[in-house]
């Protein structure tokens, strides 16, 4: 299969340029740029390497060849009419710094994949991770944590998002229930070489998954390389290199964070004690010819202790504002210890056959414990401004202990054996793949809750009257969690698609259609996934892509989604299943004399047997029922291209409602002989004389969140180029929220708004144009940077949760849980 735009030269000779353009590996190249200098158009490689390319005849010309991480290279050409030549090309890796942006990206604009330069993520201002927080500044997607790599995409949660490493499937932690813990996510930074992301109407040869895929691919060097960066955060290195022959190659990165920093700046004031580490390896070794085997490994360990000591935080409105001071005793300690070892093994015994091999293990161990007592006094603030005691508190609203204890451990292991293929013929694309997955998971959870709001222990203290043993009153526990589960199952899938090209003069139609099937031996049900994608590139003067993509995407339960607010396994459960309907399109034009690209998606996704959940913060409880169903619909709009020359930038916008139904839930409202509805403590006559059942039907998801807006803007200075600039924007409006322990159609009040801007100042010390004497030990220095961050610039005070306390008339409060506020961080970034 070969892609072909052909050049808009009209009224002159043609002649024919063709050839197939390979790495240093002998391993064709897709998606290289291939154009004539001074002429519009051009051609990219299809996944084969090859490409065919018409130019005019009796002209001196300069073929340009281009690809991201590679050398371009230029070649001059004079055909006579009607030739055709023959022109092989290696392409030699890059030593220097990545090209500029490059709009034109036909392959790509046929899905609906985004590609994101993978430089960019080594240059955000960020405080999770660099390629995580490049993700949440395009359309479709939203995050309200910037303490968390963790993100929803099209009003689904964190658990409906797939990630790919190299074709193996990424996992997150199980028992996390906050960014502070989270620590590193898998994904570093300095080891990719390529991001690819879809927000929904993905292929079938992506997993079984209803939102979205982020599919990474790490580095094959050809030339040793490295880099080391230090921070307030912590420090990361890489280092990567290739024997001679480049038969042998390997990558390996090295990070250490520590967040403390960054943790001190929340309210609640203590001894924060958070170690994040992990190194990974990718080695990739050419056995014969044909045959190339590669590894990828990782290790982690995730540590987080918090001794915490006091927390006041002011909240309310300026009519009636309250401030709540609490005092702790106790600590937690949570530790998350995960491995991963792949094994693939390639085989090409023809040039448009590919086949894979791939074997893989994960596991890890997971424990969270604490016993937090917190001693808390709720108080009533002047808000006259011409009162003397304006800020203070004037009036006390209650006092009250609760405690929170917890004994949490997970085990998990994850096996996997897989085979994957690809036949290239002609205008066509085929592949295929089928995987076996085994998984062992060993949960003991003991967890619960001990609220006394007044003075008294809730709700049977000694002496009540009513109480069956006053002498050993019960006490009420509330978010009590008692497990000892240990599962093994088995997984089945496989998936097998095909992409159809038709070219014609100045248009091109493109089919991938396929289908996934399932089977989970859990639960006994097989499931058929079909998935189809069309684009259309018309016959326009504007350069336009249209494209539609529909599919099943079910979702099958993995761990979380099986077990209720009690620790209950569900062993009836059933997938999830979203259909996708995505219809847009994208537009390359000019402005200022620059290449600029406009995305925009307009979705519709039905959904079915939903399981019901929660989220708070990052703690994601399912009600482990197959009760609901519902629907999520917007429209996503993104440009990108070079705001400022040479460099690129985008802005994204998202509008998105969804909402569920779910069954069998209803409520009475109670009404007095006046006509009144009763409300408990408001109404004064509380006696019911009638009633009438009301049925919420459908409510907002704990994800509906209506709009989005994202900016990522790079500057430099004209000149003095060394200086550069990147400010992240996001903005991201209300989300719901409810009282805990209460009905879900009763999760109708809103978070305020998420809004964040982060920016980083960036100095070049040394580059490309740095000359050093030969004894110099800096002259094997290729660049060194120095940054200042200015983390939360307009110091929002966001909310991420809440904390609930009554008062003695056993009135519920919201207490926010602010996110950090404005911090600085000064990062030094060398690469040799």
């Amino acid at each position: 299969m070969f892609l072909f735009i052909s050049l808009n030269v009209f009224g002159q000779d043609k002649a024919e340029i063709f050839g197939k353009i390979t790495d240093n590996s002998n391993k064709p190249v897709e998606l290289v740029n291939i154009s004539i200098f001074g002429y519009s158009g051009g051609t990219t490689t299809g996944k084969d390497g090859n490409y065919k390319i018409s130019v005019p005849a009796r002209k001196e010309l300069i073929l340009i060849v281009s690809f991201v991480g590679y050398e371009s290279q230029q070649f001059k050409i004079n055909l006579a009419p009607g030739s055709k030549k023959e022109l092989n090309i290696f392409l030699k890796v890059s030593t220097t710094e990545l090209p500029d942006f490059e709009v034109k990206d036909n392959f790509i604009r046929t899905t609906n994949l985004t590609r994101i330069d993978p430089k960019i993520a080594t240059a955000i201002p960020t405080i999770s991770g660099g390629v995580e927080d490049l993700i949440k500044t395009l359309p479709g997607v939203s995050s309200s944590n910037e303490l968390s790599s963790q993100y929803s995409v099209r009003g689904g949660n964190y658990d409906e998002n797939l990630v790919y490493v190299n074709g193996i499937e990424i996992y997150r932690p199980f028992l996390i229930r906050s960014g502070q813990q989270e620590g590193l996510s898998f994904i570093n930074s300095d080891l990719v070489s390529s991001i690819l992301f879809s927000a929904g109407g993905f292929e079938a040869k992506y997993g079984d998954k209803m939102s979205s895929v982020l599919d990474i691919q790490y580095k094959k060097p050809t030339s040793f390389a490295g880099s080391v960066s230090l921070s307030l955060l912590g420090a990361q290195a890489h280092i990567e290199g290739a024997t001679d022959n480049h038969r042998l190659s390997y990558l390996v990165g090295f990070r250490q964070k520590s967040n403390q920093y960054i943790l001190k700046g929340l309210e609640t004031k203590g001894d924060y004690k958070p170690s994040f580490t992990d190194i990974q390896t990718l080695i990739n070794f050419d056995i014969i010819e044909r045959w190339e085997i590669s590894f990828l490994g990782n290790y982690a360990r995730n540590s987080y202790k918090l001794i915490p000591q006091s927390r006041e935080t002011d909240f309310g409105t300026i009519q009636e504002a309250y401030r709540l001071k609490i005092y702790y005793d106790g600590q937690e300690i949570d530790r998350f210890e995960t491995f991963l070892g792949a094994l693939s093994a390639t085989f090409v015994p023809k040039k448009d056959i590919n086949i894979k091999f791939i074997a893989s293990a994960y596991q890890t161990f997971e424990s969270e414990t604490f016993d937090i007592q917190g001693q808390y006094w709720l108080g009533k603030l002047e808000t006259d401004f011409g009162n003397e005691e304006f800020g203070d508190v004037i009036e006390a609203q209650g006092v009250g202990t609760y405690l929170t204890h917890a004994r949490n451990y997970l085990d998990a292991t994850v096996f996997n054996v897989e085979h994957k293929g690809i036949l290239s013929k002609s205008n066509k694309f085929l592949q295929w793949g089928i995987k076996y997955q085994h998984e062992i998971i060993y949960d003991k959870l003991n967890e619960w809750e001990l609220i006394d709001s007044a003075g008294f222990t809730i709700p049977n203290p000694p002496g009540l009257v009513g109480n069956p043993n006053p002498t050993h009153p019960d006490l009420d526990l509330f978010g009590v969690v008692r497990t000892d589960i240990n599962i093994s199952s088995n997984r089945y899938t496989g998936f097998i698609q095909n992409t159809w090209d038709f070219l014609g003069k100045n248009k091109r139609f493109s089919v991938t259609a396929g289908i996934r099937g399932n089977y989970w031996d859990f639960n006994k049900q097989f499931l058929f996934s079909p998935r189809a994608t069309v684009s259309y590139k018309p016959n326009w003067k504007k350069d336009i892509v249209l494209r539609f993509s529909a599919g099943y995407y079910y979702q099958q339960p993995f761990y979380r989604e099986l077990r209720d607010f009690a620790g209950n396994i569900n062993y009836d459960i059933k997938a999830q299943k979203s259909i996708h309907f995505v219809a847009g399109g994208d537009w390359n034009f000019m402005a200022w004399s620059r290449p600029f690209k406009f995305v925009t998606e307009v979705y519709y996704k039905y959904l079915d047997d939903l399981i019901p959940y929660e989220i708070d913060n990052l703690r994601i409880r399912y009600y482990a029922q197959n009760n609901s169903h519902g629907y999520a619909v917007g429209l996503d709009m993104r440009v990108n291209g070079e705001f400022v020359k040479g460099i690129e930038s985008w802005a994204s916008l998202s509008i998105m409602q969804t909402m569920e139904d779910i069954e069998d839930d209803f409520y009475y409202d109670y009404y007095n002989a006046e006509g009144e509805v009763i409300i408990p403590g408001y109404t004064f006559d509380v006696v019911a004389v009638d009633s009438i059942r009301q049925e919420p039907g459908f409510i907002p998801r704990p994800t509906d969140q209506r709009v989005n807006f994202s900016l990522f803007f790079q500057d430099f200075l004209p000149k003095f180029p060394t200086y550069k600039m990147y400010l992240k924007l996001i903005f991201g409006s209300s989300l719901p929220f409810g009282p805990p322990n209460s009905e879900k159609y009763k999760h109708t009040l809103r978070i305020p708004p998420y809004r964040r801007v982060d920016i980083g100042f960036s100095k070049q010390v040394i580059g490309e144009k740095t000359r050093f004497s030969p004894k110099n030990p800096l002259r094997y220095l290729k660049s060194l940077w120095v940054s200042l961050e200015v983390f939360n610039l307009l110091q929002v005070s966001n909310t991420i949760s809440y904390l609930w306390v009554k008062d003695v008339n056993n009135r519920m409060y919201a207490i926010p849980n602010y996110l950090t506020p404005r911090q600085l961080n000064v990062r030094l970034l060398v690469a040799f």
